[in-house]
């Protein structure tokens, strides 16, 4: 060994060793991680596209709302809220997904789904009516089931900015 960091897999034309004397598990383990990046990719179009036409078909349904005077019915705006916070799920999740395109830190991706979390179960609160369900117990327990999960995530969130800053926070 001549005392560098290079393989004998490495040559000046490449040097990241990925030439043709690597094993066949390299080789497959590469084009899997290509594939894999690949496939996230395409999932974060998915998602920019969801989210453009759902922005779209919101404008849509206020205009109507607007022209058929509905707009003041409280039901019709809820039903906006309910879609507008949809939209923001599918933002968060478009966001997580990028972070792991990006190789973001494992903190950045559990901060992003902590927050589509939040959003979630906001939106299935503002939503919650306890005429869809067979009888007031179950109404009950949904409401109660919501509100355990809303509290861990934001005891989670919590927590997540009170241990997991790496910062120096300046005191007042």
């Amino acid at each position: 060994m001549s005392g560098d960091d290079t393989t004998d897999t490495e040559t000046p034309s490449d040097p990241a060793g990925l030439g043709s004397s690597r094993t066949l598990a390299e080789r497959y383990s590469h084009t899997v991680g290509r594939f894999v990046h690949v496939t996230e990719l395409a999932a974060a179009t998915v998602f920019a596209a969801l989210f453009a036409v759902g922005v779209l078909d919101l404008l849509i349904q206020i205009l109507a709302a607007v022209q058929s005077g509905g707009i003041t019915d409280p039901l019709v705006v809820i039903s906006f809220i309910d879609t507008g916070l949809l939209l923001l799920i599918i933002v968060e999740v478009y966001q997580t997904v990028l972070a792991y395109v990006e190789e973001n830190e494992t903190r950045r991706i559990v901060q992003l789904v902590i927050y589509t979390g939040v959003i979630a179960m906001v939106r299935k609160a503002i939503i919650f009516r306890t005429g869809e369900y067979g009888s007031l117990e179950e109404a009950l327990l949904a409401a109660g089931s919501y509100a355990i999960i809303i509290f861990a995530l934001v005891a989670l969130l919590l927590a997540e900015r009170s241990y997991g800053s790496d910062e120096i926070v300046p005191s007042d």
